[in-house]
């Protein structure tokens, strides 16, 4: 059979590189680089190439499967739906819609089958127990925008084609292409920044590998970085360096801010973390002074307890400095499907309800993942008493897994809509596998208004649909029509709008991602009332894309706020910034305790969450997953590279193999997310082979940032020691474990 060559654009991150697939005997020959793609230019990293490892994984899931006691057997997709969906509305009838939760992870937002009819599902079960991977992540990102400019998805990012000066905080793009920034090929475009003389500055507590071509790095210890923040604006403030530009015709409370921020000196911020007050204050001037220049902020800032403390900082740092809005500063992407001004946004709203147990608030509808364990096994009228996960491993990728497993274990019913039978899914009752990536068409709906620059580009599917198989929006259109049959969610409304109700819910289930991406492509910015008149057939028949310019200015029209203005400033930031106040005095206090150590996570640029281990391109090689340690702190504990240690923190204890690096900041340990794949159960022979340990067996749910409710995964207290018997504690999780329902 002659070789075929096919376009289409990865969806396993968010950097959405274009590729070029070879395809022949209906097997892929190789997969390349698109060189005419619009936004990657055709760079591709080893996780494009290992779509074809995921295409054809022996362990993935193409069946329903449903667990009978320990055994798991296949069974058809009417039995499986029919009888999900009876489970389902047993237990909401039971006890309420609120008993039956919903968790979507990180692969979620990567499928636009989940993104456009996940509704279809929930809507029917009117559940406020509902859950993502958004809280482990960007939650302070989102939330921020929704405060100051109205609407959870106005995310600025480095327009870096034109920038002269970036500063950035805890982000490894040259690992990621970019988080809440997509930029593929990053490395290229930072020469080309640095050929006309622009800068970037990393702050990290970790050399990584964007630390090896930034021009400057400087270790910060974790926790510390909104003190290091708040001083770069109470500089700029002290010294008048404040210049807004047109900024301040719709900026509310800066001078207020300016007043609030000036309690936090250079001086203070140094005594934490680590950083020189001169060179705070360096840092503060050259940001000023730079003709287009940008702060950004990632994980390492978002996962800590002052993540949206952090994250204000950074915005109003682009705004006092003019760079908001500007070219070569932090700019807004106009997708050609804006979900932003589009029909059915959803600008976000905070604390509209709280979590039953902890009180933690709610955003955008959903809770704290860190909540889910406790909601489960805290009896009491909403316990939550079924659980529905879509594309998510929580037990690896949120605080404290074992205690969950154990919550798992305790559920009446869980079904997973999932490829894999993981750590998290191996405890539901049914998995309902969708088709593999390859094998459905794809349009990227959130990424676009993350990018650098402005494209669209449809992906057809690269193989047909097997026979037996159901994409994820028919499986959610297929339980969600059940659903409603047996719930009858609008019953008791007036007559009207009960009709309006059940005609948005028929149309929602027949309507495709291809018919809803079509409409809002023709009612967007580049559709029917401009001239390129954008539809789904013009990007058919554009197989690389198709380029719709540069970061152009946005404000003050795409605000969401009321009168189009930014605000600065509301009571919940104001009372954190008195709060931040007193705890970083007894930080400067405190001297850090015996022994202690700050653990951090890491990203490899191959290796994204949980689900990817199973891959063999891509755990090949050197191992990845150890414990990297500074060669000073193992010689003060009197330890050895290479060595199996035991590393320990307030909800549990791991084994580790530990790596000396003099990369890694006096005082901290880094281990890297989403690995421990030894658990019993899990159907993923190639990750067992390099199983790790989970660092969230470690990582702990009471840590929170305390404004948004995001876990604070980085900057927490722990220690290490030569690894010894297990404690007693650690056993009796262990053995729970073993009598769970996996």
């Amino acid at each position: 059979m002659t070789e075929q060559i096919h376009y289409g654009a990865c969806n396993l991150c968010e950097a959405i590189c274009g590729l070029e697939f070879h395809v022949g005997d209906g097997r892929i020959k190789a997969i390349r680089g698109d060189q005419r793609d619009p936004l990657s230019r055709g760079h591709i990293c080893p996780k494009a190439v290992a779509l074809q490892d995921l295409h054809e994984d022996p362990d993935r899931l193409r069946r329903p499967q449903k667990r009978v006691g320990g055994q798991w057997h296949e069974v058809g997709w009417d039995e499986a739906l029919d009888e999900v969906a009876d489970r389902l509305a047993a237990v909401a009838r039971a006890h309420g819609g609120n008993a039956v939760a919903g968790y979507l992870g990180n692969p979620s937002v990567h499928n636009w089958g989940i993104m456009t009819h996940s509704g279809a599902l929930f809507g029917p079960l009117k559940t406020r127990s509902r859950y993502s991977a958004t809280s482990v992540d960007q939650l302070p990102h989102q939330l921020v925008s929704y405060w100051l400019y109205g609407h959870q998805l106005l995310v600025a990012v480095p327009d870096i084609d034109r920038s002269q000066f970036i500063l950035m905080l805890g982000a490894n793009p040259m690992a990621s292409n970019g988080s809440l920034w997509t930029v593929p090929d990053f490395r290229k475009r930072l020469k080309a920044m640095q050929a006309r003389g622009g800068k970037l500055v990393l702050i990290d507590p970790r050399r990584t590998e964007t630390a090896e071509v930034a021009d400057e790095h400087h270790f910060i210890r974790p926790g510390a970085d909104a003190a290091l923040l708040l001083a770069l604006l109470q500089l700029l403030f002290a010294e008048q360096r404040v210049k807004p530009g047109r900024l301040a015709d719709f900026t509310d409370g800066l001078e207020e801010a300016g007043r609030l921020v000036a309690p936090f000196t250079p001086e203070r911020a140094a005594a934490v973390s680590g950083i020189a007050a001169d060179d705070i204050r360096r840092l503060a001037r050259e940001l000023a002074a730079a003709p287009a220049g940008a702060v950004y902020g990632r994980m390492g800032v978002s996962t800590q307890a002052h993540g949206t403390l952090c994250q204000w900082a950074i915005v109003m740092l682009n705004i006092v400095t003019g760079n908001l809005d500007r070219e070569g500063g932090m700019m807004f992407a106009h997708p050609a499907m804006d979900l932003i001004k589009g029909p059915g946004s959803k600008p976000g709203h905070y604390d509209a309800w709280r979590s039953r147990v902890r009180g933690l608030p709610e955003f955008g509808g959903e809770l704290p993942v860190a909540a889910l364990a406790e909601e489960i096994l805290t009896p009491g009228a909403g316990q939550i008493r079924a659980l529905l996960t879509i594309a998510g491993n929580p037990v690896l990728s949120t605080p404290n897994g074992r205690r969950l497993e154990q919550a798992l274990g305790t559920l009446e019913f869980m079904v997973a809509i999932d490829c894999y039978r993981n750590e998290t899914t191996r405890f539901a009752d049914f998995i309902l596998p969708p088709t593999g990536s390859l094998e459905h068409d794809h349009y990227d709906l959130i990424f676009h208004h993350f990018a650098m620059r402005n494209t669209a580009k449809y992906s057809p599917p690269l193989f047909p649909k097997p026979p037996g198989t159901l994409h994820d929006w028919e499986i959610f259109a297929a339980l969600g029509r059940r659903l409603r049959q047996r719930l009858r969610p609008h019953a008791g409304k007036p007559l009207l709008r009960r009709w309006q109700a059940q005609l948005r819910d028929a149309l929602l289930a027949r309507l495709t991602p291809q018919r809803l991406l079509d409409q809002a492509l023709r009612r967007g910015p580049y559709g029917k009332r401009s001239p390129l008149r954008l539809s789904l057939n013009k990007l058919r028949a554009a197989p690389h894309g198709i380029d719709l310019g540069p970061l152009r200015a946005a404000l003050p029209r795409r605000l969401h706020t009321k009168g189009r203005r930014i605000a600065a400033l509301n009571d919940a930031l104001r009372a954190e910034l008195r709060r931040y106040d007193g705890a970083l005095a007894e930080q400067q206090a405190r001297a850090p305790r015996e022994g202690e150590l700050w653990l951090i996570g890491r990203r490899h640029v191959r290796s994204n969450n949980s689900w990817m281990h199973n891959a063999q391109r891509l755990v090949k090689g050197k191992p990845r997953h150890q414990l990297f340690m500074h060669p000073d702190d193992l010689a003060g504990r009197g330890l050895a590279d290479g060595q199996t240690v035991r590393i320990a923190s307030r909800v549990g204890e791991l084994d580790v193999e530990v790596q000396a690096t003099p990369d890694i900041m006096r005082g901290v340990v880094s281990l890297p997310h989403g690995w421990g794949h030894a658990r019993p159960g899990v159907q993923a022979r190639i990750a067992r082979e390099h199983a790790g340990q989970s660092v969230n067996d470690l990582t702990d749910e009471r840590e929170l940032d305390r404004l948004s409710g995001n876990a604070a995964l980085n900057g927490l207290s722990v220690r290490v020691a030569a690894a010894g018997p297990s404690r007693a504690a650690h056993d009796e999780v262990a053995n729970n474990e073993q009598g769970a329902r996996a």
